[in-house]
């Protein structure tokens, strides 16, 4: 029984499923930051350049926040070097003044903050090169120590980049891993569906539908760690999103399909076996991470041929006949879809189909600071959370520098390396923070005091203490929690300054002040700048992309149905979905920074998920619509083109209600909502009738419509019907997989 007391503790901390990782970034930074710190301080008696050394490995080894394995790790790490010894400078020169110095630290962490929203390979490195400028903007103005300063920095980065990649890492499970898990269990669910359609009986085994919600809820952003999620702007973090984008669209067609109870379908369901095969070479691209050579895409010849039977059996068919083959149709062509995604994702060029700009890979055909800086411009406004995170640092971090330059405070540096540990994008969240800051300082700065009054001026205590401090506490700290962390960079800061300067009792004592001031002008600041964090900014932009996807579904209707004398409809088809596109990717930067905040901790007041749902199959279906339908579009008879945009302006109304929802947190009265069964359905009815006088391929083009507009007519009415249940305390469907 003591045997396993005693080994109790260590058996927990083993077992974390985070324990390898914190136990291997602190050994990383052990090894690289005191590695070099040692040799120059003691090889070369060289403390200045020691200490830069320390501080030039510190922020990368502990802070920074890279994706990939650590060969991927090194072109980023060695990129940033000249950009570290460029905000050295910069701080080493402005430091002769306090506006100067407050100055030149707002310009550099916003922009090192908002350059974060290309990706994690830039937003990684914000926090190390914020404390790049930090170090030496603060007194003595030393530029004739400039030189030292560099090189002890290059040093260190230069030790952080090579002990990252020598020391042994474990294998971290990629995102497109998790996505070819989704990939494949969706082709599973093909497969199924296809038995059922091909051959409807009772005792069909129901598909797997759960495994298929799980597989995709793993892959959601906010279950991802964020070095790994595809957020830049490189090709591979495009392709990655889309791929996500398009099988949670693909998803929801199989879960139409299932429902369907309207008889054989032999040739839809030799299309979804075939769309099953496709999603499984897709998976397999995602798994070698490398794009197979297609000779032919059989998918794509595939929907070819069920296009043309299609269109040969208008005549015979029922409306549900037509609605279920659309939606096999739309099924299908997100395969295609999803398998050139995934190809590009990995290298490989669009095939000449894509090339185009108005295709969904049109970034697949401009250069890589194109993309880079349609992100950039897309989060420049107040509306982004990102934007906003940025300026809520920069504004806290520029108020704290000319504080301490105004109170001439000692170790200013502390400071402002409390505001940055400290701010949240929240004003709760950094109250929250307070607390176990000052307790885990104020522990550390006892514990350091009590070091100093034993070991007095003996280097050599100092010098043994300070790996056990830094692998301990930034080994297991993060697993005990933040009072931990906090006591550990504590003792950390006292035992390496007490090897560069006399120790001193003032050391900790002033550690424990500039923290409290930190934490106080962080907490300043939160409450100032946007306090709700992403709370009420999910709000306003769940509501805005909820607008704009209706307008988005009558757009494209009058665009299909009613298209301009003169031009084809793939003239302007960029605009029709552009304004719910760029909404869309506000809406989940603010969803993924609220899943974070504590509020998102508690049970959300409403299923932001469902609530964006409609606006996915809008953005998603339109998409495929425009695909299919813009360069060849036959227009239905006016009677249906009109039926179809009066059907348009329901489903926008539906959306319209849906947002008014989520605005007034469910306040609206109830309505009465139709229904939009096939069987129902006027321009189905009008297009199948006798003499209606409608072509086959107008046929489809209303089919196509119609189902894509009832698909989102589904999401938005399930808003209401979901609110209603959650309002009652019944258990609702919350369609997680968004």
């Amino acid at each position: 029984m003591n045997r396993v007391c005693r080994r109790g503790p260590l058996d927990w901390v083993l077992r974390r499923p985070d324990a390898a990782a914190q136990l291997r970034r602190a050994l990383w930074a052990t090894l690289a930051s005191l590695g070099v710190f040692y040799l120059l301080r003691y090889g070369f008696n060289e403390p200045a350049m020691a200490l830069y050394a320390l501080f030039g490995a510190i922020p990368i080894t502990l802070f920074s926040r890279l994706p990939g394995t650590a060969r991927e790790r090194t072109a980023p790490l060695l990129a940033a070097l000249p950009v570290g010894l460029l905000l050295v400078t910069a701080g080493t020169l402005l430091a002769a003044h306090s506006w100067s110095a407050a100055l030149g630290m707002f310009v550099v962490t916003f922009v090192t903050s908002y350059l974060g929203v290309g990706g994690p390979a830039t937003g990684g490195l914000a926090t190390s090169f914020q404390l790049y400028y930090l170090l030496p903007c603060f007194p003595p103005y030393a530029p004739e120590s400039l030189g030292q300063r560099l090189g002890g920095l290059a040093v260190g980065m230069l030790a952080a980049a090579l002990v990252d990649r020598l020391l042994w890492q474990g294998p971290l499970p990629p995102y497109r891993v998790l996505l070819a898990d989704a990939v494949d269990a969706t082709a599973e669910y093909c497969t199924a569906l296809a038995r059922r359609i091909a051959e409807p009986s009772d005792d069909t085994v129901a598909p797997p539908h759960d495994r298929v919600s799980q597989t995709l809820f793993a892959t959601r952003l906010t279950q991802v760690a964020l070095p790994e999620r595809p957020t830049g702007a490189s090709l591979r973090h495009r392709g990655l999103y889309d791929v996500r984008a398009v099988l949670r669209h693909l998803a929801n067609q199989l879960d139409r399909i299932a429902l369907d109870r309207h008889g054989p379908a032999p040739h839809a369901a030799r299309l979804l076996d075939s769309t099953a095969g496709s999603l499984r070479r897709a998976a397999g691209v995602l798994r070698a991470a490398a794009p197979e050579e297609l000779a032919t895409d059989t998918l794509a010849e595939s929907v070819r041929s069920f296009g043309c039977a299609r269109r040969a059996t208008v005549g015979t068919a029922s409306p549900g006949q037509l609605r279920l083959a659309a939606v096999v149709h739309d099924t299908a062509a997100a395969g295609v879809l999803l398998t050139e995604a995934a190809r590009i994702a990995f290298g490989a060029p669009p095939q000449h189909l894509w090339r185009r700009l108005d295709t969904p890979f049109r970034y697949a055909t401009v250069s890589a600071p194109v993309r880079y800086w349609y992100r950039l411009r897309l989060h420049l406004t107040p509306r982004s959370v990102l934007f906003q995170n940025a300026l809520r640092a920069a504004l806290a971090l520029a108020g704290a520098r000319l504080l301490v330059g105004s109170l001439n405070l000692p170790h200013g540096f502390w400071v402002l390396l409390a505001t940055l540990s400290l701010l949240r994008t929240s004003a709760s969240d950094t109250r929250g923070a307070l607390g176990p800051a000052f307790l885990g300082t104020g522990l550390g700065a006892v514990v350091a005091a009590l070091l100093v009054v034993v070991a007095g001026n003996t280097p050599a205590v100092y010098m043994v203490a300070a790996p056990l401090v830094v692998f301990l506490g930034f080994g297991v700290g993060p697993l005990l929690g933040p009072v931990w962390v906090q006591a550990a960079l504590t003792l950390t800061l006292v035992t390496v300054f007490a090897q560069v300067e006399p120790p001193s009792l003032g050391i900790p004592t002033w550690r424990f002040l500039d923290v409290l001031i930190g934490g106080l002008i962080g907490a300043t600041a939160a409450l100032l700048a946007w306090p709700r964090g992403a709370q009420n900014e999910l709000r306003r932009s769940v509501v805005r992309f909820m607008a704009a996807s209706a307008q988005a579904c009558q757009d494209l209707t009058e665009r299909l149905c009613l298209p301009p004398r003169g031009q084809g409809v793939a003239a302007a088809d960029g605009e029709v979905l552009r304004d719910a596109d760029r909404t869309l990717r506000l809406v989940q930067a603010a969803y993924a920074q609220y899943r974070t905040e504590g509020a998102s901790r508690k049970n959300p007041e409403l299923p932001w998920e469902l609530a964006m749902a409609a606006g996915y199959s809008t953005v998603g279906g339109g998409a495929l619509l425009l695909t299919e339908h813009a360069t060849d579009t036959t227009p239905p008879p006016p009677a249906v083109a009109g039926q179809l945009v009066d059907l348009a302006a329901r489903v926008a109304d539906d959306c319209r209600r849906a947002a008014e929802l989520v605005r007034r947190s469910g306040d609206v009265e109830p309505h009465e909502r139709g229904g939009y069964l096939a069987d129902e359905s006027d321009p189905l009815i009008a297009s199948t009738a006798h003499g209606a006088g409608t072509g086959p391929a107008a046929v489809v083009l209303v089919a196509d419509l119609e189902a894509w507009l009832t698909g989102i007519a589904y999401d938005a009415t399930r808003v209401d019907r979901v609110l209603d249940d959650l309002r009652a305390g019944r258990t609702a469907d919350l369609g997680y997989r968004y």
